[in-house]
């Protein structure tokens, strides 16, 4: 009979092996090219099987793997928080700017009336927080060639009521966040970077996630590395890893890891509020917070992708360039499309190809069309917020206009760049665009 151990190791050894990667059968204009597309592999398997096998469903061992290797991605020391979405962790970084903690050492917390800085081109979970906590967001215009919002546009809308800015890198390209950084610390301002869309892109060498108070990033299939679902907090220092640890956790007082007991050695030993002597540590709430955590299988998951990271980014700037070297080239292409500028400054890690439709060229028709050629496409996700329905009735404030962003809106699209990609799949995709250009 062979040891529990070597049982174990045989079923993760199968499970390895169980793995078939899908049937390189690429046919031009039968097989779909989607726009995103997670890449997985047998040790992807092997190691969602083997936290299976512990049958300790809550995060365990993987989680607290990888909620400490990957800071290190980012020149951070603090531990990052496993969430459960991209969404989950803007909800989690924006909400710990209420906290009450913030007045001991930081700018003291955000209350309601309170203005934070942002764009409208871009997704609604990076937006909603803020509304959802009774803050302002102000909506400030983007750059044309690059898609971001500039420093000086953020500078230029701060009033008396700003408290915080948040922006998130629009798909991989990263805005200036070293000057906004410096912005902010001037004027005292939060800043939190939305980096879903843009693990791995740096700024002047520097990874984008390292400037603000807190930085968030997603694991969707769609994203540079993925859980299925997930999504992580990075934070500036222990402090504020302290206060987003609480909204992620129910809004509870104790830090004990799930499972553990008494970390602080005085479980009973607490007055907090106004609760008796001696309550239960784990039963005492500091903030109005959730339960956002993950699982160990999606953590496992999240360990073994963390591997290949590195070469799923290059795989995606390698792709972009691929695709723009061929739009570019083509006078047919270049007179019909406008790719999008990386920022100056930045070396990007690219979600997608955006690109303008050029005057004279019908957005919907173009991606209507190239859907039906096979060619998945996606706009740049909610265009302008404030023309959506679900943002009717909120409160923001738009400074100046929302020139450039009302053209993202009728005018963008994009198409892929995943390490799924290879380059009959990119030449097929130029083809495709060619086609459509008379």
């Amino acid at each position: 009979m062979d040891s529990q151990q070597e049982r174990r190791q045989q079923i993760i050894e199968l499970a390895r092996a169980f793995h078939q990667p899908p049937a390189n059968s690429f046919i031009p204009g039968q097989t779909y090219i989607p726009v995103t597309a997670k890449v997985v592999d047998g040790d992807d398997l092997a190691m969602l099987v083997d936290a299976s096998l512990d049958m300790w469903l809550t995060a365990g061992r993987y989680g607290r793997e990888f909620e400490a290797q990957f800071p290190s991605y980012f020149g951070l020391k603090t531990k990052a928080l496993l969430v459960s979405s991209g969404s989950s962790a803007n909800l989690v970084a924006i909400s710990a700017l209420s906290s009450p903690e913030l007045t001991q050492f930081a700018y003291g917390p955000l209350k309601p009336g309170d203005e934070v800085i942002t764009v409208a081109a871009g997704f609604p979970t990076t937006v909603n927080p803020i509304i959802q906590n009774g803050w302002i967001p102000v909506f400030v215009d983007v750059d044309e060639t690059t898609i971001n919002a500039l420093p000086e546009a953020i500078a230029a809308a701060r009033t008396p009521k700003t408290r915080a800015v948040v922006l998130a890198h629009t798909l991989g390209n990263p805005y200036r966040a070293d000057k906004v950084r410096d912005f902010c610390l001037s004027e005292k301002l939060y800043l939190i970077e939305d980096c879903c869309d843009a693990l791995g892109a740096t700024i002047m060498g520097q990874q984008v996630g390292s400037f603000g108070q807190y930085a968030t990033c997603s694991f969707y299939p769609a994203h540079h590395i993925t859980m299925g679902e997930g999504g992580a907090v990075l934070s500036a220092n222990a402090r504020y890893k302290k206060v987003a640890e609480s909204m992620r956790d129910w809004g509870r007082d104790c830090w004990c890891e799930p499972g553990v007991d008494n970390t602080c050695k005085k479980r009973f030993g607490w007055q907090l509020g106004e609760l008796p002597d001696g309550y239960d540590h784990k039963y005492t709430y500091s903030h109005i917070g959730y339960n956002l955590k993950v699982t160990d299988m999606q953590a496992a998951l999240g360990v073994s992708q963390l591997q290949k990271a590195a070469a799923f980014i290059e795989s995606r700037r390698g792709n972009w360039a691929y695709l723009r070297q061929g739009i570019t080239s083509s006078p047919k292409l270049s007179r019909h499309f406008q790719p999008v500028q990386a920022t100056q400054g930045t070396e990007p890690s690219w979600f997608g190809f955006p690109m303008y439709c050029r005057e004279g060229v019908d957005r919907n028709k173009t991606v209507r069309r190239l859907e039906e050629l096979k060619v998945g496409t996606r706009l740049l996700f909610a265009g302008n917020i404030t023309r959506q329905p679900a943002y009717k009735n909120a409160n923001y404030r738009v400074f100046g206009s929302l020139e450039t962003t009302d053209k993202i809106m009728n005018t963008m699209f994009w198409i892929g760049v995943h390490p799924g990609l290879d380059k009959t799949k990119m030449n097929y995709m130029l083809e495709a665009l060619e086609s459509l250009c008379p």
